[in-house]
């Protein structure tokens, strides 16, 4: 088992950027890949990006790609997703996951047996 909680969400303007910050807790955070997903208003869950187990290898969903970073520090058991020039499609509620199947993560939601509570981003046009 391992408990998910997400942070760093709010209400910016277009062009700004926010940190979103994944703290785990329970078994050892370096066991598992992860993900960050998100849910637009009225929309199904989509990808956003995940990482390897060691942090080496990430994927992008193309609508966010050159903008969010996504990144681990596995000592301190967190995952985090830089967002620059953040647009008002962006908003949506943000979940991170965790994938404990696969060493380099998936960009599908069924592969994550685990998951936060979510953070609101919004960002306004």
């Amino acid at each position: 088992q391992v408990q998910l909680r997400e942070s760093g969400g709010g209400s910016v303007q277009a062009g700004d950027s926010l940190r979103l910050s994944c703290a785990a807790s329970g078994r050892a955070f370096g066991a598992f890949a992860m993900g960050w997903f998100r849910q637009p208003p009225g929309k199904e869950r989509e990808f956003v990006a995940h990482i390897s187990v060691s942090g080496a290898t990430v994927q992008y969903a193309d609508s966010v790609k050159g903008r969010i970073t996504i990144s681990r520090d596995n000592p301190l058991g967190t995952m985090f997703l830089q967002m620059n020039s953040l647009k008002s499609e962006d908003t949506a509620t943000y979940y991170c996951a965790a994938n404990e199947h696969s060493h380099y993560g998936s960009d599908w939601e069924g592969a994550y047996g685990y998951w936060g509570q979510g953070t609101q981003v919004t960002v306004a046009s």
